[in-house]
């Protein structure tokens, strides 16, 4: 065999064995991702107190990338850890045209997932409400909660898990910060209004960016929503635009302001219900929460806190 044919043979080998290599390697990046997201699931879980033994947790499935994220981890943790608690998948229905009805049982009957699907079309009553050129979530988002909390209650479940992530977080805390002027988003857990219900978000510590390279991983038969998707005037997308280009230019910016979220100082703010402002006087020592507290923290300059591996997921 002359050198060129040993060279050309050698690279059609080469060829051949690529797509192998390659499938091996996006393996290996997926199995990489999915333990870090059941790391920071676990972490939430632990951090929050979200589920205890015997819960019965009932899972909320939209079709999109987050939800599919959040039940699939879930699912992960509970082979994994020794705390017994069930799932069960509930998507809502809401009979948006076009939309895909045997997507969600197909999936879910082949992960062997306890699941209902509730039907209620809540999309004529968003139309029919909102006019044309209006934002639909709000309203969307009230009716869907209700039918949600009735359905819980119906399989007696006693944890609601729904599908935020970290940026969602983030981005609630900036809509209340610029258009609601206030201190607030949404908690890791929480009790609804009736005080019937516990919803809780595991996904807390997980970026988007994971979910979405997850979703792509996996290959989750992703359901678009076509209501209120397509609405590119919404709040909500501004600010989402607004922390992506302040973590392209100034990298860790947002993971600073998150970590603020867990470590606020009530004592250095202006609302007065958190402190009694009038009956403040100079005790004549040192007093811990007086002006140095107002200094910067010296652990600002170091490097950004880390989430510690949880305790929850048992690797």
């Amino acid at each position: 065999m002359t050198p060129a044919a040993v060279d050309q043979a050698a690279y059609t080998l080469a060829r051949r064995a690529r797509p192998a290599r390659e499938a091996q390697r996006a393996e290996f990046e997926a199995n990489k991702l999915k333990k870090r997201l059941r790391r920071l699931v676990g972490q939430a879980i632990a951090d929050f107190s979200m589920i205890e033994a015997g819960d019965r947790v009932m899972v909320c499935l939209s079709g999109g990338k987050d939800s599919y994220g959040l039940l699939d981890v879930l699912l992960s943790l509970q082979r994994r850890t020794p705390l017994p608690f069930e799932l069960i998948a509930v998507n809502l229905d809401q009979k948006q045209p076009g939309f895909p009805a045997d997507v969600l049982p197909r999936y879910l009957a082949s992960r062997g997932v306890q699941f209902r699907i509730e039907e209620q079309d809540t999309y004529s009553v968003v139309k029919r409400v909102i006019p044309d050129g209006r934002t639909m979530c709000s309203l969307c988002s009230r009716l869907r909660r209700g039918v949600l909390y009735r359905v819980a209650g119906e399989i007696g479940a006693t944890k609601i898990a729904l599908g935020h992530h970290r940026d969602d977080i983030l981005a609630t805390f900036f809509l209340n910060l610029f258009f609601g002027g206030k201190l607030k988003t949404m908690p890791p857990k929480l009790v609804s209004d009736d005080g019937k219900h516990v919803v809780i978000r595991p996904l807390a510590y997980v970026r988007e960016r994971d979910l979405a390279r997850y979703a792509e991983a996996m290959a989750f038969p992703i359901i678009p929503c076509n209501l209120c998707g397509a609405q590119e005037n919404l709040q909500r997308k501004q600010v989402t635009a607004m922390l992506r280009e302040w973590e392209k230019k100034y990298p860790g910016r947002t993971e600073t302001i998150f970590n603020a979220l867990g470590n606020v100082v009530t004592t250095h703010l202006l609302d007065r219900t958190l402190r009694d402002f009038a009956s403040i006087r100079a005790p004549g020592a040192d007093f811990p929460d007086g002006d140095l507290a107002c200094d910067e923290d010296p652990a600002l300059s170091r490097s950004p806190v880390t989430v510690p591996i949880a305790s929850f997921d048992r690797d």
